[in-house]
């Protein structure tokens, strides 16, 4: 079977559009969704697609990008761009689909589909280890899952695959028979059903019934009974079914699981015999999603003794990026547990949206069974890493080493890691950005604890990916054309600086906000180009405010005069924006002073006014609603008036993060989104639609075990009357922890389990009480996650979630994920 070539033409009539072609005989090897993700252009499709944001708005910068060849909805583009190719469509997602359908016919491979509500991306992987000796397999990038990400993960099969591995993800009622036609599995995976993403479905049930649809047509289906339980057997998918089960009769019954330090040894009875296996973890998720694997591989006709030799050898799967500083000012970005062309080109992807050092370093393994001729391989590599702008290549391997004429940059080859280990200090790694990128085998975690600085083992964990959905949340809230200002003062609510708003800047919000000039500051010599508001202008810091491009939040005549004196060397309508005081009583101009404010204004040619804005007391709380209306309609008075004084309409912006849940008629041209973006909005039950950014973490020092009566901590604040365990973590006030927490008020979780804080907290250091609990040093604490959240913390101490993300002290080391 030879792979099909499709050009511009074959493609409009697979998906019998109208066109504007100028060269319908272009062949397309490309689908493109983001102007950004161009790897050739001249093969490249573009879809307009019309999620969160209007694609066609991208148009001109993927023409920048010498993209010419185009799927889109609305024809007014064809003359702006009349040296490209139009594919006319009324839905382009629904063309992205039907394409990628076709694609999928031409092959007659075997295809796993697996959904679920966790733990389908780690099945995926560790299948695709398992299976990766027999077969040539093709499987998503990542968690490519969604009504998106599927059809570009089908898109990659190609003749030389045998097997395809294909996860899919739903959010709501009727789409999962999309995303089957497209997959068309032959055997379908059950990984759980849990609470995830169940907003969007009035039960449980109902959310099992629709992830069901993408096995109707499967030849088996694999599942554990646990999680069908109200459906009826006979209604189950699948000519036939494999069910693996620890608490009912299945045909893989697990009778055994014994965890042990380093992994967990299983029991089960299959086929009226006593088999086992071993799986190299032992927390509870790794375990479940062992037990998929091995009824998959039982299910397929593996023998038992098979399926144990390749249980054990397992690798982790690190679906994630990790973003770290490195020593020397640089920034890691550690994604060395995999390595292979689709993962590498998301990396890289991640990599450009980094704008703090010029240079762009990468460091990267050969690759195997990729299926590919090597020269392909590397000639492949040679051209992505030169396109994505790549400075410095150094590779690792004996097979990369031999294609190194082929990166025509600069290169630095090692035959393995040791010897790359050996000649580390004569490197000279500084001010850059570094992708740690390598197979398992290379053991590349020890290139990356070289590179990352040395911070002690308290840890704020960051989730983009979780914030970015939130952006997209609010945006799926806001009217069209209503821009979004992101607030990224007090050091991004504790989560960082340059690496949320490189993340804002690459998600195209509109501007960004600080509190003082700064901040600001920081974030232009971090490359961040967007417009910025500082909402705190001292007068002190107007001349780097101008320097800086930095546009003052203007609060009283005072300084707007003063603002005024400082640009008297300058010639320019330089930007500002007006707050009015609506009723916070905070800071902004009165309805007393707003003639002599637009006297000033009027008289002036120094200044244009950029906004007009005015806060919200409390747009989330229902018992102030008449007093939020009161704010907005005195707002939009106001506001007109000075619109009316100075001939021209700046942006009008008064809703905040709860102002754009409950207040649409609020969101005018812009709204500020601020503790929202981090997973918390008061205005939304549970913060329902949300999702959690954020975990802080640490580990134990030391556990000791008291007699009844002996104390702990300072001035003997924890007492024990009956004895006892301790465990000493490594937070403290110092971090950000407050001494409020001390003497049972605050509890973190340790090995699942919510134990109490014991005496009072220290500077560096916190005392648990960990009575009939098994922990041992170097066990992880988690502080606060999604299961033990900042709103209780903050209701434990009577405070609120701001407070709890603020006060985390710069010592506490940062790392970003990103898939």
């Amino acid at each position: 079977m030879q792979n099909p070539i499709y050009t511009v033409l074959n493609i409009a009539e697979i998906l019998k559009a109208d066109v504007k072609l100028v060269n319908g005989q272009t062949v397309i090897q490309y689908l493109i969704i983001d102007s950004r993700s161009v790897l050739i252009p001249e093969n490249s499709l573009f879809f307009a697609l019309c999620s969160h944001r209007d694609g066609h708005g991208f148009i001109k910068d993927a023409y920048k990008k010498e993209i010419r060849n185009f799927v889109i909805t609305e024809e007014k583009y064809i003359s702006q761009y009349p040296d490209c190719n139009f594919i006319v469509v009324d839905d382009t997602l629904i063309a992205l689909q039907k394409l990628a359908i076709e694609h999928r016919n031409h092959f007659n491979l075997k295809v796993l589909g697996i959904t679920g509500s966790n733990g389908k991306t780690i099945v995926k992987e560790w299948l695709y280890q398992l299976l990766a000796v027999d077969y040539n397999i093709v499987r998503s990038p990542k968690s490519y899952n969604s009504q998106i990400g599927v059809p570009l993960s089908v898109w990659q099969i190609d003749a030389d695959n045998n097997l395809g591995i294909f996860e899919a993800g739903i959010s709501a009622a009727n789409e999962m028979e999309n995303l089957a036609e497209i997959i068309q599995p032959q055997i379908g995976i059950l990984t759980n059903i849990g609470e995830a993403h169940a907003e969007g479905f009035s039960s449980k049930q109902e959310k099992l019934e629709e992830k069901l649809k993408l096995f109707a047509a499967t030849e088996l289906f694999i599942y554990s009974p646990e999680y069908v339980s109200e459906t009826n057997f006979n209604d189950l998918p699948g000519k036939k079914q494999f069910s693996w089960s620890t608490k009912q009769g299945a045909d893989l019954r697990i009778i055994a699981v014994e965890p042990t330090d380093v992994n967990c040894y299983l029991r089960a009875i299959y086929q009226d015999k006593e088999i086992e296996c071993t799986l190299p973890f032992k927390d509870k998720a790794s375990i479940e999603n062992g037990m998929i694997c091995w009824a998959t591989l039982l299910a397929l006709g593996y023998s038992a003794e098979q399926a144990d030799l390749r249980l054990e050898k397992l690798s982790p799967v690190s679906m994630r990026l990790e973003l770290k500083n490195g020593i020397n000012q640089c920034s890691i970005i550690d994604d060395s547990y995999s390595a292979d062309i689709s993962s590498l080109a998301i990396a890289l992807d991640f990599l450009n949206q980094q704008n703090q050092h010029s240079k762009k370093t990468v460091i990267l393994s050969e690759l195997f069974e990729t299926g590919k001729d090597d020269l392909d391989l590397y000639t492949e590599i040679a051209d992505l890493l030169a396109q994505k702008k790549i400075n410095r290549l150094i590779g690792i391997g004996i097979q990369i080493s031999k294609y190194a004429k082929l990166f025509k940059f600069e290169t630095q080859f090692f035959h393995d890691t040791n010897t790359f280990i050996e000649s580390f200090a004569g490197l000279h790694f500084n001010h850059e950005t570094i992708l740690v990128k390598g197979a398992r085998r290379f053991e590349f975690g020890r290139i990356s604890k070289l590179l990352t600085q040395k911070i002690h083992d308290t840890v704020l964990e960051i989730d983009l990916n979780a914030m970015v959905g939130n952006l997209q949340f609010y945006r799926s809230k806001i009217k069209a054309g209503v821009k979004i200002m992101a607030m990224v003062k007090a050091f991004s609510y504790g989560s960082g600086s340059f690496e949320i708003a490189n993340l804002l800047q690459f998600h195209k919000v509109d501007y960004l906000a600080v509190a003082y000039a700064d901040e600001g500051i920081a974030l232009r010599k971090a490359g961040i180009n967007l417009p910025i508001m500082v909402m705190s202008p001292e007068e002190s810091a107007f001349e780097a405010i101008i320097k800086n491009n930095l546009e003052p939040e203007i609060y009283s005549l005072e300084i707007l005069n003063n603002f005024l004196n400082s640009l008297s060397d300058y010639d320019f309508n330089y930007p500002i924006h007006i707050k009015i005081d609506s009723g916070m009583h905070r800071l902004g101009f009165d309805t007393n002073e707003i003639d002599e404010l637009s006297e000033l204004l009027k008289g002036s040619q120094k200044v244009k006014v950029q906004s007009i804005f005015s806060h919200l007391v409390a747009s989330s709380e229902a018992e102030h609603d008449g007093f939020t209306q009161q704010q907005i309609e005195k707002f939009k008075v106001i506001a007109n008036q000075l619109v009316d004084y100075l001939g021209y309409k700046p942006l009008l912006h008064i809703a905040n993060t709860s102002g754009i849940s409950r207040w649409p008629d609020g969101q005018l041209d812009m709204v500020r989104l601020g503790i929202g973006l981090y997973g918390f909005d008061s205005a939304l039950l549970n913060n329902r639609g949300l999702n959690t950014t954020m975990i802080l973490k640490t580990t134990v020092t030391q556990v000791k075990t008291l007699d009844a009566g002996e104390t702990v901590g300072y001035s003997r604040k924890g007492v024990m009357p009956n004895g006892g365990k301790i465990a000493t973590v490594k937070i403290g006030y110092a971090d950000g922890y407050s001494r409020a927490f001390g003497n049972g008020v605050g509890k973190m979780l340790l090995n699942g389990n919510l134990v109490p804080t014991i005496g009072s907290i220290c500077m560096d250091m916190t005392m648990l009480d960990i009575t009939g609990i098994d922990v041992k040093p170097g066990d992880e604490a988690i502080v606060f996650n999604q299961e033990h959240n900042i709103m209780e913390l903050a209701k434990e101490i009577n405070t609120i979630p701001y407070e709890i993300l603020t006060n985390i002290s710069q010592r506490v080391k940062r790392v970003y994920f990103y898939e």
